[in-house]
This record gives C-alpha cells, sequence and structure tokens, in this order.
C-alpha cells in the first residue's frame, strides 16, 4: 500500500463537499472537501493506492487536472488499481457534484 500526497495553488476558495466512487473491483473513490481558512487557496491531495511504484503517473494525471480545476479543496483519494482514465473521470465527477452542490 503507497500513501502519497501532492499539492497545488489554487484561485477560489471550494465551499460544498462531494464523494464519487467506491473502493473496490479495479475503482476508486474521490472524497473533496473545502480546504478550509488555514489552507489559504491551497489544494491538497491525498492519495492511498493498492499499487505501488506509480507516483510519477499519479502526479501527471494530477498536474493534468489542476491546469483546469482551480479549487481551494482537500481532496482523498482511496485505489483499488484504478487506471488513470478512470481517475480523471472520478476527479471530475466530484468537482461537479461538488458545483452542483453549490447551486443547491
Amino acid at each position: 500500500m503507497e500513501h502519497l500526497t501532492f499539492d497545488y495553488p489554487a484561485q477560489r476558495a471550494v465551499t460544498t463537499r462531494a464523494h464519487v466512487g467506491v473502493v473496490g473491483s479495479g475503482d476508486l473513490e474521490v472524497l473533496l472537501s473545502p480546504a478550509g481558512s488555514a489552507a489559504a487557496l491551497t489544494a491538497h491531495v491525498v492519495v492511498r493506492t493498492s499499487v505501488d511504484g506509480y507516483s510519477h503517473i499519479w502526479k501527471s494525471v494530477l498536474d493534468r487536472f489542476f491546469t483546469r480545476y482551480d479549487g481551494a479543496v482537500h481532496i482523498e483519494i482511496n485505489d483499488f488499481g484504478a487506471t488513470p482514465g478512470v481517475v480523471a473521470l472520478r476527479l471530475a465527477e466530484a468537482v461537479e457534484a461538488a458545483e452542483q452542490g453549490d447551486d443547491a
């Protein structure tokens, strides 16, 4: 089991939470929550994965994601062998769910 952390600059505060996906069967879950007042516009990502040795792939996927997403969030990813495409999909779903929560 590998535990990775990443930080990215952010441009705006996020006020809602989101939870998408499930761990197991080659999938993953993404938990997105506001970064909190002490995090001064930073996105912090924690990845817990069952597959060791792929930190460079995780970094590439997250780097690409954060070129488009500018929210100050805390993201927890619990992975059970998902492909990079599934990771990108779940991250996009979490952002969409959080942004729909802002409209409610």
